[in-house]
């Protein structure tokens, strides 16, 4: 093997993730992940080892023109990748510059988000919060069995792993007041969800069928949809969530593409009631991939706050994309869609700090001592998801995101 993989490594010889990078001042450029390094995609196009790749889609610094070149060829792109890295003797090893260091790049945004929708698919999330702030025997509002709640978010302000946010500002109603004031948001909270692209555009008035959705996915990422809850608590009756979500977004640096997690699949939970005919699916469908969430204190170890799964969810992505569609919504190469906030049956599997601190009326102890109910200024969120099966490992690294102080508009 030209590469070699440790062990644990998300970026087995399994996976062979898409990125963007760069070096320096340097373009960005497409890589492809493999244990603790990346191959520079761009530059084998370059050198004329990928023939059936116009040079042109490498060089964009996006992945939106190399995926559109279709499954058929980004596929033989993996397979031909994973003959260069398995052979000892193949034409990468004449080439080292071209396996470069992970640690001695700069990650970017792997595609231009035209659109991102966030939906609102596990039953357990839903369900806590509606317990919290509804009627207890009605946590479900009527349509939630019905159909894949979701909402249209705002793409401009997704940003890569790594990058800093600051605390949002906007309105909230204080306790015992009809009155709304302004300033920081008190209750920041994570979500951890998982985001699926759009490899394939379709027509506009031409829905996408279930047994059609996987044509259209082309991988996924992890995704933390930062959430202001008390801004969002006052504005979001009666047109849903606006200003306590569009603030930031994070996303995992390495889309893994839906094939490399073929392996994973497996049985949701069940429908009940049946879901109207649009909607219906046939095998497995949701994902067995462990998900994990660490608080990081300024100056402090982290603390593991919650293991969840995907395989929880209860719609999953063909249903999200064909309910997408069935009014004729088309959607693009690069679209981003979120699974919204994954949870489990068990509070150690609650996907977000409103869950774990049950609304503030609990604290989560932290590795130096002190205690959260939300997430403090110089808290570092960090992500993690991997599956693993039978010898098989495919991961997606880490989606970080530290929180610097509010910058007010007095």
């Amino acid at each position: 093997m030209i590469v070699q993989i440790p062990k644990d490594s998300d970026f087995s010889i399994h996976n062979l993730p898409y990125g963007i990078f760069s070096i320096g001042n340097g373009p960005k450029k497409i890589g492809v992940a493999i244990g603790d390094h990346l191959i520079d995609f761009s530059a084998c196009v370059e050198n004329g080892i990928f023939s059936n790749v116009p040079l042109q889609v490498v060089n964009t610094g996006v992945l939106n023109d190399f995926i559109a070149l279709g499954k058929k060829i980004t596929n033989e792109v993996r397979s031909k990748l994973k003959e260069l890295i398995l052979d000892n003797n193949s034409w990468l090893k004449t080439y080292p510059e071209l396996i470069l260091k992970q640690s001695e790049v700069e990650m970017h945004l792997p595609v231009h988000i035209g659109d991102y929708t966030d939906f609102y698919s596990s039953l357990e999330h839903a369900t806590n919060v509606g317990v919290m702030f509804r009627d207890p025997e009605k946590a479900l509002l009527p349509n939630w069995r019905h159909i894949p709640v979701g909402y249209h978010g705002r793409s401009s302000s997704i940003v890569i792993s790594g990058t800093e946010i600051h605390r949002p500002c906007g309105q909230t109603l204080p306790k015992d007041s009809d009155i709304p004031i302004y300033g920081e948001s008190k209750r920041l909270d994570f979500e951890l969800e998982t985001a699926f692209i759009i490899g394939k555009e379709s027509k506009l008035g031409h829905p996408v069928k279930t047994n059609e959705a996987l044509d259209y996915i082309f991988g996924m990422v992890l995704f933390n949809d930062w959430s202001a809850r008390d801004i969002q608590k006052w504005e979001y009756v009666p047109l849903g969530p606006f200003l306590g979500k569009n603030f930031a977004s994070h996303i995992s640096a390495w889309v893994v593409p839906i094939e490399a997690l073929e392996i994973f699949q497996v049985e949701g939970p069940k429908q009940d009631p049946q879901v109207l005919p649009y909607l219906q699916f046939e095998g497995n469908k949701n994902y067995d991939i462990q998900l994990e969430v660490a608080i990081k204190p300024e100056n402090c170890e982290e603390k593991i706050v919650s293991r969840s799964n995907f395989k929880f969810m209860y719609w999953n992505m063909e249903q999200q994309l064909a309910h997408h569609t069935v009014n004729g919504c088309n959607i693009k190469v690069g679209d981003l869609m979120g699974s919204g906030t994954i949870s489990g049956k068990e509070e150690s599997s609650y996907g977000s700090m409103l869950e774990l601190s049950w609304a503030g009326s609990k604290t989560i102890a932290m590795a130096d001592g002190t205690e959260r109910k939300f997430l403090n200024d110089y808290d570092t969120v960090i992500m993690r998801g991997h599956g693993e099966k039978d010898g098989v490992r495919v991961g997606f690294g880490e989606v970080i995101g530290k929180i610097l102080p509010a910058l007010k508009n007095e």
